[in-house]
């Protein structure tokens, strides 16, 4: 997994960022882009590599944090990449936390593309589960509790994802798992003993 791309910002479009390292440019998708100008500027991007059978895209991100929720959302059925970022792009983290703490269906579904339906899932799924997912490092910055944990549960999907599961099927399993803190490879091996029970 990719932790951090840091470079130098290239181009910005409503929906990306290219960032240049070492002469490659990374098409970074982004909940607010305009936000990592001015172009030529060095900045450091947290990155989420999602991978699918037709498409491998980079999210990236300011903070940890806003990586952090991202991750969760798409544990939420009914949510993908794009509404993730929509969520993100009109919401603070920490707010959106709170209303899932406070089973807050009327601020959730404010977001564009969030019904009621989606909103009681997002309660559901991830309530008691993102409270005081971060805390702050010795530079001041957010960060993850459990990173490496996190990290490889990442690897796991990524592996599912490869060996030819859907993402539907993917997040059926994925809170159960959650829970756990196993290295990708075993992450995996529960994984598949969970999809031969489903």
């Amino acid at each position: 997994m990719i932790e951090f791309i840091q470079g130098t910002i290239a181009y910005v479009n409503g929906e990306a960022v290219t960032i240049e390292n070492h002469g490659i440019g990374y098409l970074i998708y982004c909940p607010n882009p305009f936000s990592f100008q001015p172009i030529g500027q060095e900045m450091k991007i947290y990155t989420y590599q999602y991978v699918r059978e037709d498409a491998l895209h980079l999210y990236g991100f300011k903070t940890r944090e806003e990586r952090a929720l991202f991750i969760h959302l798409l544990s939420v059925s009914g949510i993908g990449p794009k509404g993730a970022l929509a969520i993100l792009a009109t919401g603070e983290p920490q707010r959106v936390i709170q209303a899932i703490e406070a089973e807050d269906e009327t601020f959730l579904v404010k977001f564009p593309g969030i019904g009621k339906k989606t909103a009681r899932q997002m309660i559901l799924d991830l309530k008691g589960k993102v409270k005081a997912s971060t805390v702050i490092s010795s530079d001041g910055e957010p960060m993850e509790k459990d990173v490496q944990q996190g990290g490889h549960l990442e690897e796991a999907i990524q592996a599912l994802q490869a060996l030819g599961y859907s993402e539907r099927e993917i997040k059926k399993i994925v809170p159960n798992l959650k829970d756990k803190a196993l290295s990708a490879e075993q992450y995996v091996k529960e994984a598949l003993k969970l999809m031969l029970n489903q």
